[in-house]
């Protein structure tokens, strides 16, 4: 029997594997936290699928996502990255993710935890949304707002509004699946 799937990812093997396995699930872990917020400053102005079909180019480039490497990276390293093709290789996003990763690492000073600084935004508890159409759901919310300023604040770059709103997403601070997806229950 065929599965009801939000209509975004239907028709594409690994679209559809990522929105049953991981999209909308609780990141409670900065590691993964971390990934998703580097995969989502790339993905801004580009389509989601472009990017998870770089994402382990991704992962190999940016030594597994480890953050404390990332803060690390000298301009020498930033150009390799620049030459990879692999990525997407734009010179900003690069710096930006440089720049996070040190961010990153100074709210975990604060709050312990990246995944406890950020969960803080919707009292620990994923928001429900009841979205019948993914066209109808929102790009942007007061939350995301105010993580958007917040982290601007604190020195991150590429975390607009919208970048955010799909962070929550795709991190399940907020269940986006559409009512009739056998996800929705799910999550």
């Amino acid at each position: 029997m065929q599965k009801n799937r939000c209509g975004w990812c239907k028709g594409d093997k690994l679209y559809e594997d990522y929105h049953d396995f991981e999209w909308g699930v609780p990141v409670r872990d900065d590691k993964t936290s971390f990934e998703f917020l580097v995969l989502e400053t790339f993905q801004a102005g580009l389509s989601w699928i472009t990017i998870l079909r770089k994402r382990e180019n991704f992962r190999e480039a940016f030594d597994n996502f480890d953050y404390e490497k990332i803060a690390q990276y000298d301009e020498a390293k930033k150009d390799v990255l620049l030459q990879n093709a692999g990525i997407i290789r734009n010179k900003l996003k690069v710096n930006a993710t440089v720049t996070n990763a040190q961010a990153f690492m100074a709210i975990q000073r604060e709050f312990g935890s990246f995944s406890t600084y950020i969960w803080n935004f919707v009292d620990g508890v994923p928001l429900v949304n009841k979205v019948e159409d993914y066209r109808k759901a929102p790009a942007t919310t007061e939350v995301s707002d105010k993580i958007s300023k917040d982290l601007k604040k604190r020195g991150f770059k590429f975390v607009g509004s919208t970048v955010m709103y799909a962070y929550m997403q795709a991190t399940g601070m907020v269940n986006d699946h559409e009512t009739s997806c056998f996800r929705y229950e799910e999550v």
